[in-house]
């Protein structure tokens, strides 16, 4: 009898090295398991949650090879199992694979049409107006945490690193505050691997119907959000779709919300467990910057993107992705490649001279249009955190800090910290 997670045999006996890797729906040991796609990868036979099989690129070359070969395609309808009628309309993760006609699922001359018409909207200009509005944010929401006495444990993550990039990306958007708390738990729901498989499709229409209800508010108003000029974005008289438009705005706050949450947890953890580097940091011996992207290459925001689909057989190394499968990208797996990052790859390493080759955030034309906000937000909101509360710690021992039932994500249920004396 095999473990349906780790692939071990009964009574301890070794894995089958030829079976594929299941990635496990409770996230129990996030490490291990990127250690053992990287181990059976370039290219690793991997089962998703509800038993649907796919490959997994899991080298760092390989993936940015893989990324940018315009045989692999983000149509879904080029998925064999697909085509046949095999993926349940209710499968659990069919949101992820399926999410509907945004720049994130299409190619080619199309990708670009709608990558054009976004950047339209979301400029460097646009982001970088956005820091005022994110150390505003920033600091009263330290100013809630100082409340709180300095041997007290709380939630660093629901306390600071949650509603951080929901108030933020909310108000990029021109969302309501008061949606925030339905959005935080109807992705919760949406992310889960615990959420039932029926329930997937309420959950859909659940997120369709809050984004739907946000557009029609918008149209017809002079409101400087996001939405408001993705709805205006135009370029030679062609415009998003209402499909496009819906989809478009659901990819850009999924992704602005997680990923940083992530981000600034993952940072704290990495600094708490490393004092040296983290005196170094905080005596400016080394900047943040290089801190948040030792965290984007060590521990990823993301751990698995779904997916991709090869036209045609894709050598990959010795190996070959054949015609019709699905690949996901174990963006978790790649971070820690020793090929690219040395025998220290497992090793948390702020003056890392390799720290900014990691691919987290994408590569090649499906490169996350977020990323230059997650990092604004972490750029505030780190070194705003150790100045308010340079004694901070972890109030339990980082191997006890558990994730979320997330396969996709790097989502830690909780972070305690002991907050220490304030500045």
């Amino acid at each position: 009898m095999t473990c349906p997670v780790t692939g071990a045999g009964a009574a301890g006996a070794p894995a089958d090295p030829d079976a594929p890797i299941a990635l496990d729906p409770f996230v129990t040991d996030l490490v291990g398991e990127g250690a053992r796609l990287r181990a059976a990868g370039p290219l690793a036979r991997v089962v998703l949650p509800g038993g649907v099989s796919a490959y997994a690129v899991t080298h760092h070359t390989a993936a940015r090879a893989l990324l940018t070969d315009p045989r692999v395609v983000k149509d879904i309808d080029r998925w064999t199992a697909w085509q046949r009628g095999e993926i349940a309309p209710d499968w659990p993760l069919i949101g992820l694979v399926n999410p509907g006609r945004s720049m994130l699922t299409v190619d080619g001359p199309e990708h670009r049409r709608l990558r054009l018409l976004v950047a339209q909207a979301l400029t460097v200009r646009r982001v970088e107006h956005l820091r005022g509005n994110i150390e505003a944010i920033t600091n009263s929401l330290l100013d809630a945490l100082s409340a709180h006495t300095a041997d007290e444990v709380v939630d660093l993550k629901a306390l600071f690193a949650a509603p951080l990039p929901m108030k933020v990306v909310t108000e990029l958007m021109g969302v309501e505050q008061v949606v925030s708390p339905r959005l935080t738990a109807v992705f919760d729901r949406f992310f889960s691997s615990e959420t039932e498989p029926g329930e997937m499709p309420r959950v859909i229409a659940e997120i369709d119907e809050i984004f739907t209800g946000v557009i029609e508010e918008k149209r017809g108003t002079a409101s400087d959000d996001l939405t408001s000029a993705l709805l205006n974005a135009s370029e030679e008289g062609d415009r998003l779709t209402d499909e496009e438009l819906l989809n478009t705005i659901k990819v850009m706050i999924i992704a602005g919300h997680e990923t940083t949450i992530s981000l600034i947890l993952q940072a704290v953890i990495g600094l708490e467990t490393h004092p040296d580097q983290r005196a170094r940091v905080l005596a400016g011996e080394v900047p943040w910057e290089a801190v948040i992207e030792e965290t984007l290459r060590w521990s990823t925001p993301t751990t698995h993107v779904l997916m991709r689909y090869a036209t045609e057989d894709v050598p990959v190394g010795d190996d070959v992705l054949p015609e019709g499968e699905a690949l996901v990208v174990s963006f978790g797996a790649l971070g820690r490649d020793e090929r690219v990052h040395g025998e220290t790859a497992e090793d948390f390493d702020v003056t890392r001279e390799s720290g900014t080759k990691h691919i987290s955030f994408g590569y090649g034309p499906h490169v996350c249009p977020g990323a230059a906000l997650a990092r604004l937000e972490a750029a505030v909101a780190l070194p705003a955190l150790y100045a308010r509360f340079p004694d901070l710690t972890l109030a339990v021992p980082a191997a006890e800090l558990r994730n979320k039932p997330v396969v996709t994500q790097n989502d830690l249920a909780e972070v305690p910290v002991r907050l220490g004396k304030r500045v």
